[in-house]
C-alpha cells in the first residue's frame, strides 16, 4: 500500500514539485497546505504517514506547526524543508521532533532519501 505524505510549503510551486517527485515514485498525496494552521487542520484530518513541512510560512510557521502536530500525535514523521541559510531554524526544528530535513531547490533523489530513511 502507498504511503500518504501531507505536502505543506506557501509557494505552490514548490508543492507542485514535491507533489511531482512523490507521484512518480507511488506515494499517495494525503493533501496540500499552504500555511502551518492550515497544516495542522489536514493533518488531523488525513492521519497521513508522513509531512514534508515549509519553515517559513504565513500564519503560523513550520516550527509552531511540527510542535503543535506533536501535541496530539507524538509519532508524527515529519521532514522540514527550508531554503539554504535557515541551519539555525533547521536545527530548532530537529530538537522539536522533525525527523529530517531537505533543502531547496529540491533534488529528487535526497527527498525520497529523506522520506524512505524516515518511513522505514
Amino acid at each position: 500500500m502507498a504511503h500518504s505524505v501531507l505536502i505543506v510549503d506557501d509557494a505552490s510551486f514548490m508543492r507542485m514539485m514535491i507533489k511531482d517527485i512523490l507521484e512518480k515514485n507511488d506515494f499517495e498525496i494525503a493533501g496540500e497546505a499552504k500555511d502551518g494552521q492550515e497544516a495542522v487542520e489536514l493533518y488531523k484530518e488525513t492521519s497521513p504517514d508522513l509531512v514534508t513541512l515549509d519553515i517559513t510560512m504565513p500564519e503560523m510557521d513550520g516550527i509552531a506547526a511540527l510542535k503543535e502536530i506533536q501535541t496530539f500525535d507524538p509519532n508524527a514523521k515529519i521532514i522540514m524543508c527550508s531554503a539554504m541559510g535557515q541551519q539555525a531554524m533547521v536545527i530548532d526544528a530537529i530538537q522539536a521532533g522533525a525527523k529530517d530535513f531537505i533543502v531547496k531547490p529540491f533534488q529528487a533523489d535526497r527527498v525520497l532519501e529523506a522520506i524512505n530513511k524516515t518511513l522505514a
